[in-house]
């Protein structure tokens, strides 16, 4: 009786310190993921906030593609995780107002929404169908970023700090979240998949794309001619040649140099108010994105397709082989009697006295 009990203690004891380290990982993940959403944020300050009709807006924020990805990487009970980061990025901004419980409760919404509505369909972090990428950029950024636009802009107007202008601040809030969405949740969703070495020629292209993107990036986005199209092909080359992997990182190098320049007024945004600069980077930040995913998705999917039919034909040889071999196998005993039948129909023929054969 007395080991049974010793045993029953034993156990209990292991279940709570089982409990106790699965509550100190929960909570670690929890204060992880806040330290990245806040140091997102940190980033998205610095790449450029404009003021919108008294709104601090930025027209890439990346701390919604961190903390869906982190949804996706670590499951949906770290959650907390962003609330406690955007606390902290409104702590710091400015002081806590009547705002900041909208603002607060939209930020957390938006990537869980999307997190929810992405799950729904089927979503594969690996990005290697088109429907994925159509999934991240309708429903992942589009649908669940208006969240956190409608509620932040809505706190903005009933506290009175709003007055007017509520549609350009909503589209300008809602386009830097959807672009946090676009371009970064893609590029760290590659970062647990990272491979080792490519083969000696795949480094090789690599590199010369790599040239091509840091010496066409600044000559397209800095001049003041209309030259900001020539990023184009470097970006579909290296999205054709190197799927998501070279596209994704490109991406946001584009999107980051065209912030730097727009927020400078100069180069292709050089002579555009503030409004025209601003539509402007959204709908070639937008462009960027949908490029980069969606050729990307297309090309990984295809590849995919014709390795499975590789496959395919693979194993359908085998199967046609082994069924040779067992036809043949069949066969040969049937071969054996036929020709044994045949001789004993001969040796009778000669124990009869049939006569030879005669010409």
């Amino acid at each position: 009786m007395a080991g049974a009990g010793d045993g029953r203690c034993l156990m209990a004891v292991v279940a709570r310190s089982e409990k106790i380290r699965g509550l100190s990982v929960a909570c670690l993940r929890i204060l992880g993921v806040a330290v990245v959403y806040f140091a997102g944020a940190c980033v998205g300050r610095m790449e450029g906030v404009v003021r919108v009709e008294g709104a601090n807006v930025s027209p890439l924020w990346p701390s919604t593609g961190i903390a869906l990805t982190c949804l996706f990487l670590m499951g949906v009970g770290v959650w907390p995780g962003i609330t406690l980061g955007v606390f902290l990025h409104l702590v710091t901004l400015d002081p806590l107002t009547a705002v900041t419980p909208g603002v607060l409760a939209g930020a957390t919404l938006a990537p869980l929404c999307s997190y929810l509505l992405l799950r729904r369909v089927g979503f594969r972090v690996e990005l290697d169908r088109l429907r994925d990428g159509m999934a991240l950029v309708f429903l992942g950024a589009l649908a669940g970023m208006s969240i956190s636009a409608t509620l932040g802009t809505s706190m903005l107007v009933l506290n009175g700090k709003l007055p007017v202008g509520f549609w350009p601040t909503w589209l300008a809030w809602w386009a830097g979240d959807a672009m946090g969405v676009l371009l970064v949740t893609p590029l760290l969703l590659l970062i647990p998949r990272i491979r080792p070495p490519l083969r000696p020629d795949r480094w090789v292209e690599g590199t010369a794309v790599v040239l091509a993107a840091l010496v066409i990036t600044p000559l397209a986005i800095t001049n003041s001619l209309t030259l900001i199209f020539l990023f184009f092909p470097v970006l579909i080359w290296a999205a054709l040649r190197f799927q998501l992997a070279g596209s994704a990182p490109y991406a946001l190098f584009v999107s980051v140099m065209v912030i730097l320049e727009a927020n400078r007024s100069r180069g292709a945004f050089a002579h555009h108010s503030l409004t025209e600069r601003l539509v402007s980077l959204q709908v070639l930040n937008g462009t960027v994105a949908l490029t980069s995913l969606l050729v990307a998705a297309v090309v990984t999917e295809q590849k995919n397709t014709r390795v499975r039919i590789e496959q395919a034909c693979v194993a359908l040889a085998e199967v046609v082989e082994r069924l040779a071999l067992a036809e043949m196998a069949r066969l040969r005993p049937l071969d054996r009697e036929r020709e044994g039948d045949e001789g004993l129909s001969g040796d009778s023929s000669r124990a009869c006295g049939d006569p030879p054969d005669t010409p």
